[in-house]
């Protein structure tokens, strides 16, 4: 049988942030999925003010694993204590704190303790795999933070809707069937998923510039499943996207794993809201820009508000033409009964 040992990892670093930007970064789970990579989706199940349980979501190296964390928030010391339920780390769970002191103005120092109980020696939750997740995550947390103040120029979000009248199975069916788009939309030229569990989605897609004709349905945008893009000459263009499927709760939350330029970082939903004579369809964006010049993606001249422009109308325009598809669907059975 082999020995069963405890290993601790505690790692620091300096953050060009206030202390209390960091934390409130830290306590805002929500928000991770379009501030921190790794993340895809974080669900609040209870919170009572400072005591709360989390359901997680993460891709990493190449597959999402989920877990559950119970987290204690205390502001007044800047630290958030948290043990983190994690199927993917030998001895299953870990457990640890994160505190936040000033640095002088306007900078902090950010401390990252983490332990696994029970975890077998000689494992990646060893000393040497302990802090090399530490120190990635303490390295995303900087990365995102030292934006602060520049977050409210950076980060975009919006959502676009639609009344359907028809089931809203038939609606979900649309969505979460997104290997039968190339065979539907026109410039999709193809796609493939990998379900390694029910419901958890990721799906390879290539795109391309072809203009829908009279008889290709009601869009003809450069879309990917989700709202991803084609290449900026209207090209072919491939890209990545993590879906994690929640049919009873008629929901599609979705993450593009590498966006291209000016967006780093997109995530979002499709939601479902039905009422006594149909539904509502909501596809939701969470966006944030890179801080690179907007002309190295949009051309010479283009200013920042170009970007959020350029991004807010062709993610806008695509999720309608998926939401008209998707209508289109769900109401052409209704039509055919009547």
């Amino acid at each position: 049988m082999p020995s069963q040992r405890v290993h601790s990892a505690r790692r620091t670093v300096c953050v060009a942030a206030p202390a209390h930007v960091v934390y409130g970064m830290l306590a805002d789970a929500p928000r991770w999925p379009v501030l921190l990579p790794s993340y895809v989706h974080v669900e609040r199940m209870d919170f009572d003010g400072a005591g709360e349980t989390l359901l997680a979501w993460e891709f990493e190296d190449g597959r999402v694993r989920s877990s559950r964390l119970r987290r204690t928030l205390r502001p007044r010391e800047h630290c958030v204590d948290f043990e983190q339920d994690d199927p993917a780390w030998p001895g299953g769970t870990v457990a640890g704190s994160w505190s936040v002191e000033p640095d002088g103005a306007g900078r902090s120092l950010v401390t990252l303790r983490q332990q696994t109980p029970n975890a077998p020696a000689g494992t990646s939750a060893g000393p040497d795999g302990l802090d090399a997740d530490a120190a990635g995550r303490l390295a995303r947390l900087r990365e995102a933070a030292e934006r602060w103040d520049r977050l409210d120029e950076l980060l975009l979000a919006f959502e676009e809707r639609i009344r359907v009248e028809g089931p809203a199975e038939l609606v979900y069916d649309f969505l979460y069937r997104v290997e039968d788009w190339p065979e539907t939309l026109p410039h999709i030229d193809d796609s493939s998923v990998r379900e390694d569990r029910p419901g958890t989605q990721v799906v390879a897609f290539d795109t391309g510039g072809a203009e829908a004709g009279p008889a290709a349905g009601p869009d003809g945008g450069t879309a990917g499943p989700d709202g991803g893009a084609a290449g900026s000459d209207g090209g072919a263009a491939g890209s990545e996207t993590v879906r994690l499927c929640f049919p009873h709760a008629g929901r599609i939350v979705f993450k593009e794993t590498a966006p291209p330029a000016p967006i780093t970082a997109h995530s979002g939903e499709w939601n479902l809201l039905p009422d006594n004579s149909g539904l509502t369809v909501v596809c939701a964006h969470r966006v944030l820009l890179g801080e690179e010049p907007a002309g190295a993606a949009l051309g010479a001249g283009a200013l920042p508000v170009d970007a959020r422009r350029q991004v807010r109308e062709r993610l806008g325009r695509e999720s309608r033409e998926t939401l008209r598809l998707a209508k289109w669907h769900a109401e052409s059975p209704v039509r055919r009964l009547r």
